[in-house]
């Protein structure tokens, strides 16, 4: 995948009325069913200098049950590789912190721009997800169905979908 820095440039961060987050799991006693959840108040920036890109970002758990918001009210991320191709491919590679533990994470997506809008700001999509195994950040909870078997699949997927707008400063 080729690096695609020099189309970039500065800080952007996210437009918070078009940027969200998301978490899903499937239910297996329901069979083809997948709970699907939305993190709330997202927060990313990227930024693009002579030293590579970097994105961050936070987003609100907005209940208690199945991150324990009442202890741990954010999800956060921190980069430690960016890369995204000529191709419109992306993967991020960096640390997701859920419930206060902390684990490497690799998510892949698209992304395009920048484009200007009417404004004259130049804007960034970057669309990306990952899948982790939720007892890697505490998250044991399973019930037993009467049948045998687990009612709740232990893989959880989260994506991003961020649309950034660039800063002068």
């Amino acid at each position: 995948m080729t690096s695609q820095t020099q189309a970039l440039e500065g800080r952007f961060t996210e437009d918070g009325a078009l940027s969200a987050c998301g978490f899903s799991v499937v239910v297996v006693f329901n069979g083809t069913n997948t709970f699907r959840g939305s993190l709330e108040d997202v927060k990313a920036t990227l930024t693009a200098d002579r030293d590579g890109l970097s994105l961050e970002g936070t987003a609100h758990v907005p209940s208690e049950e199945f991150f324990d918001a009442g202890n741990h009210p954010e999800v956060t991320f921190r980069s430690t590789s960016v890369e995204l191709g000529d191709d419109t491919t992306a993967r991020v590679e960096g640390e997701l912190t859920i419930a206060g533990t902390t684990r490497e994470v690799s998510a892949e997506g698209t992304w395009r721009g920048p484009v200007k809008g009417p404004d004259s700001l130049a804007r960034v999509l970057i669309d990306l997800e990952t899948r982790f195994d939720r007892r890697y950040f505490g998250f044991a909870w399973q019930a037993e169905l009467p049948g045998g078997g687990e009612a709740l699949a232990w893989e959880v997927g989260l994506d991003a979908h961020l649309v950034l707008v660039q800063h002068d400063d």
